[in-house]
């Protein structure tokens, strides 16, 4: 056998011998807990929704799956963190639409790529946005807050997340259509914004139902709308946008879970089969739609071009927002 022969059949073996121990590791994971990392609050709506179903998983799959809470910098922060994690599945992120794709448009240095940096699972919770107002303003349906904005321009402000999230660009989106003025108010910790909605700091909010359940519930505030095509089972006397006369505002935001760039793709493969087996169970659903949420199950390459087209849809958003980047 000649050298060249002999180089090539040691270098096929090499690589056979990769594979066989990615695919045993694969067939083997997890044999130890995970972490993920949630860039924002306890209790938020990424949250309530990422508990539920990772409490599922975690009994599928034979091993604790530990939630790290991680907010900062409008998620980036425990974004970052994770991003820059071994890829071996043993550190994943819960990654909202804001800091793995509008954040890309926003900032001029992330510290990462989330297109780049990260391997998206799949997208599993959608979030139709919930248009509230503080019971303290005489508003009562979307019309009223159209008209009140207008009569009293600058006058309103509503809270999110942070900079780039749904949440923002949920109000900047209104905004829009509407032609009305109203101050953005980015919130470090969400759990603020329940009591300060409610004491009438912050009037308004374009928000995930979770983040304004509490402030509802309390009659500290008002759901007018809910910014989609069907009514949320959590609000059954809310109507839509098209029944409360504002039929071109239809908005929602995601969260979905993500692993750093690089993880082994059988692994990748057994985190999306048990994310969709989880999404499938009853209780699961019925948790979901206590908060508000939608589940979503995609296949990685699904999930893939997902990401994608979101990364775009958001910067057109934002350029057309004329919002400047966050150095």
């Amino acid at each position: 056998m000649t050298r060249i022969k002999i180089a090539l059949a040691l270098s096929a073996a090499v690589v056979l011998a990769a594979i066989g121990t990615d695919t045993a590791d694969a067939q083997a994971f997890p044999t130890r807990p995970i972490t993920v990392i949630i860039p924002f609050a306890g209790g938020s709506a990424s949250d309530v929704v990422s508990r539920i179903m990772l409490d599922r998983m975690s009994r599928s799959m034979g091993q604790p799956i530990i939630v790290e809470n991680k907010p900062g910098a409008g998620g980036n922060s425990g974004t970052m963190q994770a991003a820059r994690a071994t890829p071996d599945g043993y550190t994943l992120v819960g990654a909202g639409s804001g800091p793995i794709a509008a954040n890309l448009a926003l900032y001029k240095n992330l510290g990462y790529d989330p297109h780049k940096d990260l391997d998206i699972i799949s997208p599993f919770a959608s979030f139709t946005i919930v248009v509230t107002a503080t019971s303290k303003l005489p508003i009562k349906s979307l019309k009223e807050l159209v008209d009140y904005a207008k009569a009293n321009p600058g006058a309103l402000n509503y809270g999110s997340v942070g900079i780039g999230s749904s949440q923002h660009l949920a109000g900047e989106y209104f905004g829009q259509i509407t032609g009305v003025k109203m101050t953005h108010v980015p919130y470090r910790n969400i759990a603020q914004y329940g009591p300060d909605l409610i004491a009438g700091t912050v009037q308004l909010g374009f928000q995930w139902f979770p983040n304004v359940a509490g402030p509802i519930q309390a009659k500290g505030a008002n759901a007018l709308a809910v910014a989609g095509d069907v009514r949320l089972a959590a609000l059954p006397d809310t109507p839509t946008s098209t029944q409360a006369g504002l039929p071109a505002y239809k908005v929602d935001g995601w969260f979905a879970l993500a692993a750093p760039a690089g993880t082994p793709k059988p692994v990748l493969e057994r985190l999306n089969k048990e994310l969709g087996d989880a999404l499938k169970d009853p209780a699961v659903r019925a948790g979901f739609e206590k908060a508000g949420a939608v589940p979503i199950a995609l296949t990685l390459d699904q999930a893939k071009k997902f990401h994608a087209d979101e990364i775009v849809k958001y910067r057109d958003i934002i350029a057309k927002a004329g919002i400047a980047k966050i150095e």
